[in-house]
């Protein structure tokens, strides 16, 4: 009988030690799998804090390089001789376009960090869509004259002029980064097409067409990372706006509409931008979208 005690509790004690070696390989092997993921984790950080550094360090070039320019220009106008009227045009001229390029990543800048801090607030006016992408087209006319492209600008809807309920800096803002891109990277003698309507479902669409570089396949996935920078240069900030795609993104989520690219390398590129028009009703009117209008109705 002693022996039949004995015998049970050794086959109970087995079996428990077996439970125990069991948890303990679960222990190990969750412990395993929490060090790969720590390891994955910790690689991503360490990439995502390269194309942060990578990214500020261009940022900051495209900041300075144009200021040096334009304090260099500036400096040769004042030592110019009064009788080389025409160089100092010239110069003037580039000083020009610096300082409106300049202005143009401050505004994709202070733009971006709006968007990180969860800033975004709707400021809806009734736009007139026609007279924003004339007036778009007139601001980039030295850059499309640098480069020999025809400019196209085509309102393919029967409104004329084509009046929507919308944030129409924001609307600017993005349509001027796809045209800025547009141009920058383009083919010279080739050209620059803005196509837009309102479409059966009441949405404005815009439509920026070039014929230039293109975007292969796998670097359409990461267009509209802020941080990285493509191969042929399309995220880069000077002529042409890698952040500027990534604010595109976020203001258009926030608008509701959609963002789509179609592109082949060596072919060109088309951005479709699709909004649905604002519910506010007001009787407010605004050409350039400075007239700003708030009603008590949901917005969106």
């Amino acid at each position: 009988m002693e022996n039949a005690t004995s015998y049970i509790s050794d086959d109970v004690l087995l079996t428990e030690l077996n439970k125990r070696i069991e948890r303990y390989k679960s222990a190990v092997d969750n412990l395993n799998s929490m060090n790969k993921q720590l390891l994955d984790l910790n690689h991503k950080l360490a990439e995502s804090e390269a194309m942060k550094s990578h990214f500020i360090s261009n940022i900051t070039n495209e900041i300075i390089n144009p200021f040096a320019s334009i304090l260099g220009l500036s400096k040769n106008i004042t030592e110019c001789p009064a009788t080389e009227v025409d160089r100092m045009k010239r110069m003037a001229a580039m000083i020009n376009s610096e300082a409106f390029n300049l202005d143009f990543q401050f505004k994709n800048i202070f733009a971006a960090a709006e968007i990180e801090a969860g800033n975004l607030q709707p400021i809806i006016a009734v736009t007139n869509i026609d007279e924003m992408l004339s007036n778009l087209m007139d601001q980039y006319a030295r850059e499309i004259a640098r480069k020999r492209l025809t400019k196209v600008l085509v309102n393919l809807g029967d409104e004329k002029p084509l009046l929507f309920k919308t944030d129409g800096d924001k609307l600017t803002m993005v349509i001027s980064n796809l045209l800025c891109n547009a141009i920058n990277f383009n083919r010279p003698d080739r050209k620059v097409e803005i196509q837009y309507a309102r479409n059966g479902q009441g949405e404005l669409v815009v439509r920026v067409i070039d014929e230039g570089l293109g975007i292969s396949e796998e670097n359409q996935k990461i267009i509209y990372d802020r941080f990285r920078r493509l191969d042929n240069g399309i995220n880069s900030l000077n002529r042409g706006h890698g952040l500027g795609l990534s604010i595109n993104k976020a203001y258009i989520d926030f608008l509701g509409g959609r963002l789509e690219l179609e592109s082949k390398e060596n072919e060109g590129t088309t951005f479709t931008v699709t909004i649905p028009e604002s519910q506010t009703v007001s009787n407010d009117y605004s050409e350039d979208a400075n007239e700003v209008f708030f009603g008590d109705e949901e917005i969106f």
